[in-house]
This record gives structure tokens, C-alpha cells and sequence, in this order.
């Protein structure tokens, strides 16, 4: 089959959960939307609760949907089943090994169970991808918990799925473990597999993914490239550190519709916070220097995917 111009695409794609004597029935999709491009490495986000799991799961083949349709890879996931499990790969959040394997005995009973035969198998390619090839005869027992997880992205790499879904593969992992398991990760982006990402570490989706989709109460609220998605927060921050530090807020004179805010920090700096192309960096330092206040020091921030998350999920306004 030609590889298809979308890793992923889904339609309408609508769960509910059957009502039980303790709860009633739960709708958990509302009707996804999402296409994923081939070979790029998407941030799929969302509060707890958001979704994001059961999205997984269908899928996975481990839920049913109620409604709609989902491709992997240009296979049905209803028509193609067994064609469309065999394209995806998926890293769960749970660290799933038997103790009593050696990690090369792990993926090898693993290719196993995807029908991958002996003559096909790279066990040793992918310990060396993860950086465990110096571990390959040892216990899983005996591996850190960091180590786990990179024999868990190993695990659903044995069938050399085009797709890989990491559903929070770094929670509780150190920062150079985290660096090293992106680095095997973003090494697979770049041989062709299409990632998909599930993370509460807003920066590393940020640095990581080219394309963010973020589903909140089960709907899918946006789904944009990256740096598409950051503009939609119109505004920046202009920081002044003073001479001398404040102790109130100036008034900047009138706020011609609402073009900014001030915040007084507790460190005495001044954030100026503005609508890009409403004012410019000349009319607030003017106004600065009117209030006879001298500066030692400027930076500018920028909105970044946190601040764009929690607009988005939380409904609160943006700063004006």
C-alpha cells in the first residue's frame, strides 16, 4: 500500500458509556474531528478527564466507539481491523513488563504476538535505538523505572508501526531520562513514523510538536500547527525593571480600548501586558518616562502554550 498523505484521520467520532446502577451514562467524545499529517509529531492535550484516553483507546482496539469513523494509516479501524492495529504502536502511561524477562526476551515474545517472524524481528536495532543494548541479557527487574519506559517505546515499536501513540511517556521520569527518551523518539520521527504525544508538560509540547490538537469536555476546542496556535494570544509583556523599585503602578493614561494592563510585581518590576499592534513599544516607554520613572532594565515575554491551554480550556479572558 502507498503511504497515505495522513497518518490519521477521524470523523465524527463519538463515545458513550453505558449507564451502570451507580452511574448514569457518561458521554466521553462528542464528535472528534482530527487529521494528522504523515511524519509529524502531533501534541494531543487536554485536562484530566478531557478525553484524550478514551481517544486512545478506540484506537488501540480496546474500546468500542459509539459513533463515526477512524482511519490509521488509510485503514478503517471497523473494515481493516487487523491492518489498522498492525500500523499503530501505543506506549501506555502504565509501565506494563514482566520482571522475570530479559529485554530482548520482552520484545521478541512481544514481535511474537504480532505474528512478526524471526527472520524480521530487529530486537537488537531497537535495544540500541533506546539506548539498552548494554542491557539486553539483563532483568527487566533490574532496570531503573527510566529504563522501563524506554523498553516500553521499544515494546511498541517490534511490528515497525508507521504510527506511535505515547500516552504520558515521561511522568515521574528525571530530566536526563526525559532527554534521553525524546531523543530516541524524535530519532524515530525522523525515519518516517508519525508520533503522536500525550503530555502534561505543556514546554516539552511546545519544543516537540509541530501541529497541537487539545480536547476539553470531549470535544475537540482546536487543532493548529504550532506556531499558528501560539498567535492566538494577540498580546505581549513588556518588563521594566526601574532604578529604584516601585511601590505602586503608574497610571499610563487612558486605556484607548483597552490596548493594555499594568501588574506591579513583588519584586518592584513593572509588566506592561498589550495587544500586539494596538500600541507600540514607543507609546508605553513614552509613557514611562512621563511618569519620571528610569529604567535599568528591559525584556519582553511571550504567550506560550500554557498560557494558550488554559485560555482555551478555562474560558478565562485574555489579558486585554
Amino acid at each position: 500500500m502507498t503511504a497515505p498523505a495522513n497518518a490519521l484521520e477521524i470523523t465524527g467520532l463519538k463515545k458513550t458509556y453505558a449507564k451502570s446502577k451507580k452511574m448514569p451514562p457518561k458521554v466521553a467524545l462528542k464528535g472528534i474531528d482530527l487529521t494528522v499529517p504523515r511524519g509529524s509529531v502531533l501534541g494531543l492535550l487536554g485536562p484530566n478527564g478531557a478525553g484524550k484516553s478514551t481517544l486512545i483507546n478506540i484506537l488501540a482496539g480496546v474500546c468500542i466507539k459509539t459513533e463515526g469513523q477512524a482511519k490509521i494509516w488509510g485503514y478503517d479501524i471497523d473494515h481493516h481491523p487487523r491492518e489498522s492495529r498492525a500500523a499503530i504502536g501505543v506506549v501506555p502511561q502504565e509501565i506494563a513488563t514482566d520482571v522475570f524477562f530479559t529485554p530482548a526476551e520482552a520484545l521478541d515474545l512481544q514481535a511474537g504476538l504480532y505474528g512478526v517472524p524471526m527472520s524480521e524481528r530487529i530486537t537488537d536495532q531497537l535495544l540500541e535505538t533506546v539506548g539498552l543494548a548494554d542491557k539486553r541479557d539483563a532483568y527487566v527487574r533490574q532496570l531503573s523505572g527510566g529504563m522501563k519506559r524506554r523498553l516500553m517505546v521499544a515494546k511498541a515499536m517490534v511490528h515497525s508501526p508507521p504510527v506511535l501513540i505515547l500516552d504520558e511517556p515521561t511522568a515521574g521520569v528525571d530530566v536526563e531520562l526525559r532527554r534521553q527518551l525524546w531523543a530516541n523518539v524524535m530519532d524515530l520521527n525522523a525515519r518516517g513514523v508519525t508520533i503522536i504525544l500525550t503530555t502534561h508538560y505543556l514546554e516539552e509540547a511546545e519544543a516537540l510538536c509541530d501541529h497541537i490538537a487539545i480536547i476539553n469536555h470531549g470535544e475537540l476546542i482546536a487543532s493548529e500547527p504550532t506556531p499558528k496556535l501560539l498567535r492566538r494570544l494577540d498580546h505581549k509583556t513588556l518588563v521594566i525593571t526601574p532604578e529604584e523599585a516601585l511601590t505602586r503602578a503608574p497610571v499610563l493614561g487612558q486605556r484607548e480600548g483597552r490596548a493594555w494592563q499594568t501588574e506591579l510585581r513583588p519584586d518592584g518590576r513593572l509588566a506592561i501586558t498589550f495587544k500586539s499592534g494596538s500600541i507600540s513599544f514607543e507609546d508605553i516607554l513614552a509613557r514611562i518616562k512621563a511618569q519620571d520613572i528610569t529604567i535599568r532594565d528591559l525584556a519582553t515575554e511571550e504567550p506560550d502554550l500554557e498560557d494558550v491551554f488554559v485560555a482555551l480550556t478555562s474560558g478565562e479572558p485574555m489579558p486585554a
